[in-house]
C-alpha cells in the first residue's frame, strides 16, 4: 500500500500511524500543504490528512487550503482511502459538504469518546470500543453532511469521528497517533493554547503524566482501527484512475 501524509505544521506528523506502516510493509510519503504539491491520486492508496492550529475554512488567510480541499476530493473520488485528523478531518468534513465552527469548548486533554449506536455495523468502527479515553486537543468542530456517519462523540463535542463511502473515507476529531515525543512538541509549539485554560483543558504536566497511561491503549486501537480502514482498500479495477 502506498501512503501519502499532508502536513500543515511541521510538528504534526503522523506519529504511530507511521509505525503502523513499518509494521505492515507500507510505503509512506510526505509533504507540507501550503506547498500544493501532491502525488497523483491514483499512486496513493491511503491518505492521511493531519492536524494543525489554523481554522479549516481560514482560505483568507491560507489560500493553499483551495488547493488542499481539492486533491482530497479527487482522491475521494477516485476511490483511495482517506483519513484525516483533527483539522484533517475538518478539512475532510468541508470537502464532503459539511461545515465547520467553533465548538462550544476547547478539548485538550486525555477524555473519553463514545460509540454512536449507529455505528454498530460500521466496517471500521463497528469494532472500536464502546469507550475510550484518546488525546484531544482542538477548539473547532464540524457538523456533518448526510453523506457522512457519526461514529464518535465525548461530552465536550458532538461530532469527534465519522466515516463515509463505505467505511473508506474517516475522519477523527482526536488523536490516536500521539507518542510521548510528540505530545511533548505539541504543549510546546502550542502553549499558548494551554494557557488560555478551560473546563476540558488539562495543564500541560498532567497530560504528560497521564499520556503514559493512556499513549499505549491509544497506539493498539489505532493499529486495530487502521488494519480495518486498510481492508476497505478497493481493487485496482474499481479505481477509475485504475481502470
Amino acid at each position: 500500500m502506498r501512503i501519502h501524509t499532508i502536513m500543515h505544521v511541521p510538528f504534526e506528523g503522523a506519529g504511530e500511524m507511521s509505525a503502523w506502516a513499518e509494521a505492515r510493509g507500507h510505503a509512506m510519503s510526505e509533504g507540507l500543504a501550503l506547498l500544493e504539491t501532491f502525488p497523483p491520486v491514483g499512486e496513493v492508496d491511503l491518505l492521511l490528512v493531519m492536524g494543525g492550529p489554523m481554522a479549516a475554512d481560514d482560505e483568507a488567510h491560507h489560500p493553499w487550503l483551495a488547493a488542499e480541499k481539492r486533491y482530497i476530493a479527487d482522491a475521494i473520488e477516485d476511490g483511495a482511502l482517506v483519513l484525516g485528523v483533527c483539522l484533517g478531518a475538518q478539512i475532510i468534513a468541508d470537502v464532503l459538504g459539511g461545515t465547520v465552527r467553533r465548538n462550544p469548548h476547547r478539548e485538550i486533554g486525555f477524555w473519553p469518546v463514545h460509540r454512536a449506536a449507529g455505528a454498530a455495523g460500521d466496517p471500521v468502527f463497528g469494532a472500536f470500543p464502546r469507550e475510550l479515553v484518546v488525546g484531544h486537543w482542538h477548539g473547532d468542530t464540524f457538523d456533518l453532511p448526510g453523506a457522512a456517519q457519526p461514529a464518535l462523540s465525548s461530552e465536550a463535542t458532538a461530532n469527534q469521528a465519522f466515516s463515509a463511502r463505505g467505511g473508506r473515507v474517516v475522519g477523527l476529531q482526536f488523536h490516536l497517533e500521539w507518542s510521548e515525543e510528540g505530545l511533548r512538541t505539541l504543549a510546546l509549539e502550542c502553549a499558548d493554547e494551554l494557557e488560555a485554560g478551560g473546563e476540558w483543558v488539562t495543564p500541560a504536566p498532567d497530560m504528560l503524566e497521564e499520556a503514559e497511561e493512556y499513549l499505549p491503549v491509544c497506539r493498539e486501537e489505532l493499529f486495530a482501527l487502521l488494519d480495518r480502514l486498510a481492508a476497505r482498500m478497493l481493487p485496482d479495477s474499481e479505481r477509475p484512475s485504475r481502470a
